[in-house]
């Protein structure tokens, strides 16, 4: 296959940030409050258009009396939202899937969902892990899938115990024994055929691993794909003008520090161009409108994280994102959702 034939020639280059009078950040209109559950913590929302033309939602959430930390790690689990269109109101539906409470790797909490179609399957990718204490936790954050013929469930996990991917066992790979683990899994179908699946790793880069199969094994490559010196989080991975594009976090100002960035590649290996990729939530809203705001998790800047993107006849339409500030005062972080216009 043409992907594994490309993995033979990667080679670690300098990421170049154009200048543009306009960038992907410009096209987003924010359109309001997607998702808020009483009583819960609500965070990544990754989204897919149903058979039946409903909007579905699948989002991390937790009781929101655990506190946002360490209750993300302690208590996550993945519900299941439905909405009649992309703007929302979306509705609680069921809980898609737990930690398993077993002595599995994921035994803990199960957290930051993307969900995909594949075939005739949906996909379910997260992250989990067995212990939320510090030590070992983050480094023992590795990622997880389960497969299901409806978007209802049930939901079974792949292989042995639904693992896919973990930190490399190779020594001279650039996240052996990674700090933060794998998280925050971005899924694509290539279209020369196989599956991509980029992660966070080490350093906050963003790694790859590849698979012929949807299920697995993936293999990991023995280099970043992101060539940043500052942290990126939260990666989303779509083609988009014939380019392979991961729209990730900015939280440390690559750009402009509570902003996105939209990395931009040829073959997906290599992202050495970007641009900003979204917008701090006061650039889009007007001030009256987060006067109340309260902070629950992070700094001092009102920012969106873990975007995930809707993709209507393969073009961007809707981005879902969480933040640590409720913008409307409320108990808890809730899910925002923006509107692509060009």
């Amino acid at each position: 296959m043409k992907i594994f034939k490309v993995l033979l020639i990667l080679i670690p280059l300098q990421m170049a940030i154009p200048a543009s009078t306009q960038t992907f950040a410009d096209h987003w209109e924010f359109v309001g409050m997607a998702i808020e559950d009483p009583g819960y913590h609500v965070w990544g929302s990754s989204p897919i258009i149903g058979p039946d033309g409903q909007v579905h939602l699948f989002s991390a959430r937790w009781p929101e009396e655990t506190k946002f930390d360490p209750g993300w790690r302690s208590h996550s689990e993945i519900a299941h939202y439905v909405a009649d269109k992309p703007e929302g109101p979306f509705i609680f539906s069921d809980v898609a899937l737990q930690g398993s409470g077993k002595e599995t790797w994921d035994k803990i909490a199960v957290h930051n969902p993307a969900i995909h179609k594949v075939g005739d399957q949906y996909v379910l990718l997260y992250i989990s892990n067995n212990n939320p204490n510090q030590p070992p936790h983050p480094a023992n954050q590795c990622i997880g899938m389960a497969v299901s013929d409806n978007l209802s469930g049930p939901w079974n996990r792949v292989g042995k115990d639904g693992l896919i991917l973990k930190p490399p066992d190779n020594p001279e790979y650039w996240n052996y024994r990674a700090t933060n683990g794998v998280n925050n899994p971005a899924f694509l179908k290539h279209p020369d055929g196989g599956f991509f699946l980029y992660f966070k790793s080490q350093g906050g880069k963003m790694g790859l691993a590849v698979a012929e199969n949807l299920e697995g094994p993936y293999v990991q490559l023995p280099h970043p794909v992101t060539y940043n010196e500052q942290s990126v989080e939260d990666g989303y991975a779509f083609m988009y003008e014939d380019q392979f594009c991961l729209l990730t976090t900015d939280n440390h100002g690559m750009i402009k520090k509570g902003g996105g960035i939209l990395w931009k590649s040829t073959d997906g290996i290599r992202f050495t161009e970007a641009e900003a990729g979204f917008k701090r939530i006061n650039d889009y809203v007007n001030p009256d409108v987060i006067k109340n705001k309260k902070r629950h998790y992070g700094g001092d800047i009102v920012k969106f994280e873990r975007p995930q993107v809707l993709l209507i006849d393969g073009i961007p339409a809707y981005m879902y994102a969480p933040g640590g500030w409720n913008i409307y005062g409320g108990n808890s972080t809730v899910c925002y959702v923006l509107r692509f216009v060009k």
